[in-house]
């Protein structure tokens, strides 16, 4: 693609041309990146080209000197160079609580990169696929996280999928903005074909959102069929991770029911919301459960 149009256009290598076309801004360089982005104008890249001859200034050094872009642009064309997408304030229209959309360099990601570290280790790099995300009361902020450590994983170039398993107060359709028609609920009464339900994340290169559908009147029992367990081998050969949001224990037992078809558990606890008891309480039914407790983790937001 022609990203200035000349008809004197000449290659860079010519000492007398400074054209911005695309053998010289190429597909993956920042200054493509930065037109394509709207960042700059193609008079701009002409700008930012004159300078960069003169000085030997990198492209983006050269455009920030000029004051065409900010450190934020910089930022965010390396992270599409290196496949690790993020969003601007605003984009998305995801909450703020997204931090790993919207804040991929700050503190607080760096403790769901470090959960996403601990968890490649030591369960999904020993075969396993699917990992159920427990709490034991409503508002222990479970879904946020769960959002967050599968936008994590799909940073990482895992091909992830999330899976809003809360079937009776779900929330993921709302945090990744989406149509919740149609569902985990609907694959499980036979109302829908897993592929039609499942929604790809733009924003997100790897992830994908399956959303928890028609609120059943029934939903432990569909929890418990035995077509959850072929879902979830169907879905194993097609994602890395497969991360399940669930119900709140203290709610109702259908977190347990998942739990026993994942094998593998993350207990997630509230600092000001989760008793040490409560936490004991989801050890001890998940042990009867069959299913293992990989870790648990301990939020504030």
């Amino acid at each position: 693609m022609s990203i200035i149009s000349s008809s004197e256009t000449r290659k860079l290598n010519d000492p007398g041309s400074i054209s911005a076309n695309s053998s010289h801004i190429r597909k993956f360089s920042i200054g493509h990146i930065l037109l394509d982005m709207g960042k700059i104008t193609p008079v701009e890249a002409e700008r930012v080209l004159r300078l960069q001859k003169e000085t030997g200034l990198r492209f983006g050094d050269a455009a920030l000197k000029l004051g065409l872009i900010t450190e934020a642009d910089i930022q965010l064309v390396l992270a599409q160079q290196f496949d690790y997408p993020y969003l601007l304030p605003g984009q998305g229209n995801h909450p703020p609580e997204l931090v790993v959309a919207y804040q991929p360099f700050g503190a607080q990601v760096e403790v769901f990169r470090a959960v996403r570290s601990q968890l490649m280790l030591r369960w999904f790099t020993s075969g396993h696929k699917a990992l159920a995300i427990v709490s034991y009361n409503l508002g222990d902020g479970v879904s946020l996280f769960a959002a967050n450590l599968a936008v994590v994983f799909s940073q990482l170039g895992e091909r992830t999928l999330l899976i809003d398993a809360n079937l009776r107060c779900p929330q993921q359709h709302e945090i990744f903005n989406l149509r919740n028609r149609q569902g985990l609920s609907d694959v499980l009464a036979g109302r829908a074909n897993i592929s039609e339900v499942i929604a790809k994340i733009d924003s997100f290169i790897d992830l994908s959102v399956l959303p928890a559908g028609t609120l059943p009147p029934n939903p432990l029992e569909l929890l418990n069929r035995s077509l959850f367990d072929e879902l979830n081998d169907q879905l194993a050969n097609q994602f890395d991770v497969i991360l399940y949001d669930t119900l709140a224990v203290s709610s109702g037992a259908d977190a347990l029911a998942i739990a026993a078809r994942t094998d593998g558990v993350l207990v997630v606890a509230h600092k000001n919301n989760t008793r040490l008891s409560d936490i004991n309480m989801i050890n001890e039914q998940l042990k009867y459960s069959g299913a293992e407790v990989v870790g648990s983790v301990l939020i504030d937001f």
